[in-house]
């Protein structure tokens, strides 16, 4: 399973301090208005892609063949499928019984194409199915992400194997990681049956590049169940993330607005993005950065609001030395409100620089870049006594200067109690 430190529930804690001004902008985009005039969100696809290999035949998952217990749970997955998901089944290593690897290690195929689920139809393919063949994961995931391409909806692959790939030099988790570069949210869960060390050291990095889970199965009901839970979650309205591409200067950077966006950056790289900010108005920014791959110890990322002169506002960082899976840090910038005089209705436009610190170790790919997530959100100015923000905090001067003034206090009465008690001293 997928080990997490505790940065990510950091990591949830700050989605969630976002969530109020950035979901209704995202479903905005992605909905599409309905008959009665309301928007409805499109039909979510998930492709199951099942591997028929000739190691399926063995008999060790409750007393029957490994194709049985996956036929078993295929056909109550395609019981419980919700009305509103696309579905598809796709092979691998279900054609070709011979010995000659160039042609087993194209052996991949759409069985019941991505679309509205006609579940007599899938369920007869299904049973049609025996073991037969090569195990070529990674030329089945390229596959699998054509059958989804089109549309703005959720896309998620659910890969179920019990073996690791026969056909290298193509590398499944460098095609995963280029699925992930490709900015079409796509997300690949994996499952191994009865895995073993090697198995699940591919599976965890495929599920990982994309940000899905792996999980080790060894019963046909654990099977059934994590299949459905997947499609479940497919089915759960989420906001999907926007592709953008920063650039290395302010000037050249693209205007982001309120929302959820992806991106890449390579290793120790900086990329910005520009946001535009009302006078009275409140910037409040995240960004995350994910280690699909092995990373050298010590790393950090740095999120800066700068003005368009080059003047640093505010930042935020965060550093690690161990394996994690993302590390996060947020930034909040409260414009103050117009004069009389000024203009209400310019927007300053901040420039938000994402830096990272991470490099690579021997014989680790750089390319593409790591993946980035920014969350962005532009609400009404604080005004209220408790959120620090309304004393303009986050401008940096104000808690200079409260710190002068507390340290400026302090010494006066430290210096008078002293005095007090040298003079009681001598009194007596």
């Amino acid at each position: 399973m997928i080990t997490r430190k505790r940065l990510a529930a950091g990591v949830c804690a700050l989605a969630a301090t976002f969530a109020t001004g950035i979901l209704p902008a995202a479903d905005t985009a992605s909905a599409a208005p309905g008959p009665d005039g309301q928007t409805a969100q499109a039909a979510p696809k998930v492709d199951l892609v099942l591997d028929v290999s000739g190691s399926m035949r063995t008999a060790d998952i409750d007393g029957k063949s490994r194709m049985a217990a996956a036929k078993q749970a295929f056909n109550e997955v395609l019981d419980a499928v919700p009305q509103e998901v696309q579905l598809g089944i796709r092979t691998l290593g279900a054609n070709y019984p011979g010995e000659d690897r160039k042609v087993g290690c194209k052996d991949t195929r759409a069985l019941y194409p991505v679309g509205p689920l006609n579940r007599t139809e899938a369920k007869t393919a299904v049973a049609t199915l025996a073991p037969t063949g090569w195990t070529p994961i990674g030329p089945a995931l390229q596959g699998a992400a054509a059958d989804l391409k089109g549309g703005d909806a959720t896309r998620r692959i659910v890969l179920i194997t019990d073996g690791e790939d026969t056909c290298q030099p193509l590398d499944p988790c460098e095609v995963a990681r280029d699925i992930a570069a490709q900015g079409i949210h796509l997300t690949i869960d994996t499952l191994g049956l009865i895995p073993d060390a090697k198995t699940r050291e591919q599976l965890t990095c495929i599920a990982e590049a994309t940000g899905g889970t792996y999980t080790s199965v060894q019963h046909t009901d654990q099977l059934s169940g994590k299949v459905k839970q997947l499609v479940d979650r497919a089915a759960d309205p989420v906001v999907v993330p926007v592709a953008t591409s920063g650039t290395a200067s302010c000037e050249s950077a693209p205007e982001l607005k309120p929302g959820l966006y992806t991106d890449r950056e390579k290793f120790a790289e900086h990329r910005s993005y520009k946001v535009n900010v009302l006078p009275g108005q409140e910037l409040r920014a995240s960004a995350s950065i994910g280690m699909d791959r092995q990373t050298n110890p010590d790393y950090g990322i740095l999120l800066r609001a700068v003005t368009a002169h080059g003047r640093e506002i505010v930042r935020g960082s965060e550093a690690g030395d161990g394996r994690t899976d993302l590390i996060s840090t947020g930034l909040r910038y409260p414009k103050a409100p117009a004069d009389d005089s000024d203009d209400k209705s310019t927007p300053e436009s901040v420039c938000l620089q994402v830096s990272n610190s991470f490099s690579a170790g021997p014989g680790v790919k750089t390319d593409p870049g790591l993946p980035v997530e920014l969350a962005i959100d532009v609400v009404d100015g604080p005004g209220h006594a408790s959120d620090v923000a309304s004393f303009g905090l986050g401008r940096g001067w104000w808690l200079l200067g409260a710190l002068v003034l507390t340290g400026l206090v302090a010494g006066l009465v430290w210096g008078w109690i002293s005095r007090w008690r040298i003079a009681v001293w001598r009194t007596n």
